[in-house]
């Protein structure tokens, strides 16, 4: 029994010395000595490895040597002790304090402290980071702001801008008056770093490189675009664009509507106002001398088609259009019974002007309708909406004839030839079509505007085609072959409103509320009656 409680306490000293060696070999890591912690080749180190080293002699001190005269089993098995007693039992108490001192090396309030030393050794071996030279100012971050141009957010009145479409509609042109154009602005070249004085030769060390962004290219800023010419003025003028000419039967007398709400009445021959018409409550869009000679039709945004007597404006009768909205276009029968209006609602309205009542309402446009024309027998209209739908009406029992997608986009100008079996219509895919409406094909077409066609006139013979563009030309056309006869660019902006004066001359109106002449053959153009100064 005896003998082997020895041996388990010398296979207990076995394990903690082979535990004593692997700590300290774990602690050097292969280093030096000299680089090891000093928590742990101390005290716990030095008792570790005499602890591995005693347990040695503890089993040559404790081992029993046996009598050969003694049998090794049985009851009669005697093992007799050898060596030095007091030695061996010193050696057997070095275990548990080596036990100690590693678990007080591992959990002792020293482990927190850090060895004297050690941050200065850390800072010693960062690299340094070298001081900016007084010659090498810092550079600054660039600015990143974005300079803006200001752009003009008010949208004057235009006589499209009453449309009030329940769905997205379709793309359409506006009567605006437009915007300067804002000039170009060069953007804001950074300063040049400053100049860095050369230097002596220094010993090679690591310095901060800063990358330099790439010079900017000088900003090449392009001339404003002229301006348009001054154009001349008079106080009776227009103040705003005019949309509508109508020129009387014998040929002396012109009436403008304006998007300004006033209807003017003017004297070709006097070159002069002869009186303020009458003023719309809202825009006003059209303006026709009614077949007897003394009385107009006017009609515009406020939903109000007015009668007036040409000799001093006097109101002798009001049409309200009501629900169906304001009236786009206007035109009356040869023979002054009956009328036909477009409304923005998509209504057509059949008027019954002896009567002063109403004969047909067509609910027929899904769009605003922005043309509208009128057989020389007063039988049938011709309407066209801001979506590109033509329709064919009889007016005169109030059905539909006929609808096809005439353009591609809105249709403006519509007008009937003298046939009465063909129309011409304007559009905002910049074209003009000649419709056969008895095979509704179309027989030809009239290219050469680069902008929504907004308004078409047929000169008195039925020869000649006038048009004019949002492009700001106006032109006419030789109606038989679609050929371009003559040019007219004033240079001042879109054009609204044309008619031929009975001189086979060109009148047309636009954005400058300026009325010009301009000759049948081409040239220059002249300004009839001047708009208002601004």
């Amino acid at each position: 029994m005896k003998r082997s409680t020895e041996r388990l306490l010398a296979l207990a000293m076995l394990i903690v010395g082979i535990a004593c060696f692997a700590k300290l070999c774990l602690a050097l890591g292969g280093k030096p000595l000299a680089t090891a912690r000093l928590e742990v080749f101390g005290v716990a180190g030095v008792l570790s490895v005499l602890a591995g080293l005693l347990f040695l002699a503890g089993l040559l001190l404790g081992a029993a040597r046996h009598d050969p005269a003694t049998p090794l089993f049985g009851r009669d098995a005697e093992i007799a002790p050898a060596g030095h007693p007091r030695l061996r039992r010193a050696a057997l108490a070095l275990p548990p304090l080596a036990l100690l001192v590693i678990v007080a090396d591992q959990f002792g309030p020293w482990r927190t402290q850090e060895p004297a030393g050690e941050s200065a050794k850390e800072v010693a071996t960062a690299p340094a980071e070298p001081a900016p030279r007084p010659s090498e100012p810092k550079p600054e971050p660039e600015a990143s702001a974005k300079p803006t141009t200001p752009e003009a957010s008010a949208k004057p009145t235009t006589p499209e801008a009453s449309a009030k479409p329940t769905a997205p509609a379709p793309a359409q042109e506006e009567i605006a008056k437009p915007t300067p154009p804002a000039e170009p602005v060069a953007a804001p070249v950074p300063p040049s770093p400053p100049a860095i004085a050369p230097q002596p030769a220094q010993p090679a060390q690591p310095t901060e490189q800063t990358a330099l962004a790439p010079a900017t290219p000088p900003q090449i800023v392009a001339p404003p675009p002229l301006a348009p010419p001054a154009q001349p003025t008079a106080p009776e003028g227009h103040r705003d664009a005019v949309v509508w000419l109508a020129v009387s039967a014998d040929g002396h007398e012109i009436m403008s509507a304006s998007t300004d709400r006033m209807i003017k009445l003017w004297d070709i021959d006097g070159k002069r106002l002869i009186r303020d018409l009458g003023i719309h409550k809202d825009m006003a869009r059209s303006a026709l001398f009614m077949p007897d000679g003394k009385t107009a039709l006017t009609a515009g945004d406020d939903g109000e088609i007015v009668l007036r007597q040409l000799s001093d404006g006097t109101v002798l009768h009001v049409f309200s259009s009501g629900a169906n909205g304001g009236v786009r276009q206007l035109k009356v029968s040869q023979d002054g019974k009956l009328a036909v209006s477009g409304h923005d609602t998509g209504s057509v309205v059949v008027w019954d002007l002896e009567k002063g009542t109403v004969s047909h309402v067509l609910p027929g446009h899904d769009w605003s309708v922005n043309s509208v024309a009128m057989s020389p027998d007063g039988t049938r209209a011709l309407t066209g909406s801001i979506d590109g739908e033509l329709k064919l009406w009889d007016i005169v029992s109030g059905k539909q004839l006929r609808s096809w997608h005439g353009h591609d986009r809105g249709a403006y100008g519509a007008v009937f030839l003298a046939d009465g079996h063909h129309a011409v219509t304007g559009s905002g895919d910049y074209t003009i079509k000649l419709w056969d409406l008895d095979s509704f094909k179309e027989v030809r077409r009239f290219e050469g505007h680069s902008g929504t066609v907004y308004a078409l006139a047929l000169s008195a013979d039925g020869k000649r085609l006038g048009s004019v563009s949002l492009d700001g030309t106006a032109r006419i056309w030789n109606i038989d072959t679609g050929a371009e006869i003559a040019e007219f660019d004033p240079g001042t902006g879109p054009m609204y409103s044309v008619a031929f004066a009975a001189d086979g001359t060109l009148l047309t109106g636009g954005i400058d509320r300026t009325i010009r002449d301009w000759p049948a053959a081409g040239g220059d153009g002249t300004v009839l009656f001047a708009g208002a100064p601004e």
